[in-house]
């Protein structure tokens, strides 16, 4: 081969690997971005599923219309979800997998007791995590990577009280508490005994106990009315406080029962019947509210998932809605922190959620009676 020749093809293939270097560049540049990964994680199995159920839904329904909107800066949001199953160890390896792939942000957990568990490690790997529901005081006013859309246990729990001192029906409560949540349920007991011990009344029994499927409620519901008070108080879970409220009614069919808002999902009636009619429930949304925004978040969550949202789909819809909206307006190098404290007020469904310097916010609460199997508001 002469020497001309060789040079000749030595050209032809370095003109070649330049157009496939510059085709390579075409393709890469007409390719979509990667897209801004987020998490969820929640109990969406076990005697808590159906709150971590309703907040994992709404969630995937937010990040779903924001990406049917054109995503976050022209980029498309992929959801991972991670079920906590309510036990410490299982919340605690679900965000360190989560955090290892590459979220920018956690909504979650939805109850206080994973949030204590899991906030040290997204402080330390300096990721947001949000929680729609998780409001035990243990987390108020500090300076970590914990955020809520709730207000804090006590706050809630004062303003239920100042409603049952004003209505004059009860003046001596016996009390049973879930000790698994207990950073929420303790949390909760002390804004209402505050409250409830300033207006005039009084806890006369107070009894713990460790939600379980070998839970055994009626010998807890004879405790309960055996302090012979004038009326019951129970801060639990849903399921748990449908199945007391049954023993209870077995037997006393009239002493009043009241319960904190953590029980306030549509499984309470579906599972308690006629047994939790007259019981008087505390709300973080209004359930008949004519805002626009929840108008049409409602009816969006009914034709996706078939059912109602309920508080724990509500307010995780604005959680992840917090993060989304964060995510777009965050400035170059800015973390999702940073953004939402930049931001400060977000427009939620029903109402502003306005942070303050440590991700902690107020909002409404409401009272209901369940009525006829519907929840009624009474104020």
């Amino acid at each position: 081969m002469t020497r001309e020749r060789f040079v000749g093809r030595v050209q032809a293939s370095l003109r070649s690997l330049a157009t496939i270097v510059v085709g390579m560049l075409m393709l890469a540049s007409c390719a979509p971005p990667e897209p801004i990964i987020i998490g969820f994680v929640g109990g969406t199995s076990g005697r808590v599923s159906d709150l971590g159920i309703a907040g994992r839904d709404a969630v995937l329904l937010a990040v779903e219309l924001r990406n049917q909107a054109g995503g976050v800066a022209g980029r498309q949001v992929r959801l991972l979800v991670k079920d906590d199953k309510q036990q410490e160890q299982e919340a605690q390896r679900a965000v360190r997998e989560l955090i290892a792939a590459g979220v920018l942000a956690i909504v979650g957990p939805m109850t206080s007791a994973m949030a204590v568990a899991v906030v040290p490690i997204v402080s330390e790997a300096k990721v947001l995590l949000m929680s729609p529901t998780a409001s035990t005081s243990d987390l108020s006013g500090l300076d970590d990577y914990f955020f809520r859309v709730n207000a804090a246990a006590p706050v809630n729990a004062s303003r239920f009280a100042s409603y049952h001192v004003g209505q004059q029906t009860t003046r001596r409560l016996a009390v049973a508490y879930d000790l698994r949540n207990k950073s929420y349920t303790e949390s909760w007991l002390a804004g209402f005994r505050a409250a409830y011990g300033k207006g005039g009344g009084e806890i006369v029994k107070l009894v713990g106990f460790e939600s379980a499927g070998d839970l055994a409620l009626l010998p807890l519901a004879k405790e309960l009315l055996a302090a012979q008070a004038d009326g019951l108080l129970i801060v639990a879970n849903s399921m748990d406080t449908a199945l007391l409220c049954q023993q209870l009614r077995k037997l006393d069919s009239r002493v009043p029962i009241i319960t904190s808002e953590w029980a306030a999902t549509e499984r309470l009636i579906e599972l308690g019947g006629r047994a939790v009619e007259g019981v008087i429930v505390a709300q973080n949304f209004d359930r008949n509210s004519s805002a626009p925004g929840y108008q049409a978040f409602s009816h969006a969550y009914r034709d996706r998932f078939h059912r109602e949202p309920g508080f724990g789909g509500v307010i995780a819809f604005d959680a992840a809605n917090v993060v989304l909206d964060a995510l777009a307006q965050r400035l170059a190098g800015q973390s999702v922190k940073d953004a939402v404290l930049a931001a400060r007020r977000f427009e939620g469904v029903q109402e502003p959620i306005v942070f303050d310097d440590f991700g902690d916010v107020t909002r409404s609460l409401t009272i209901t009676v369940v009525r006829d199997g519907q929840f009624v508001m009474v104020e």
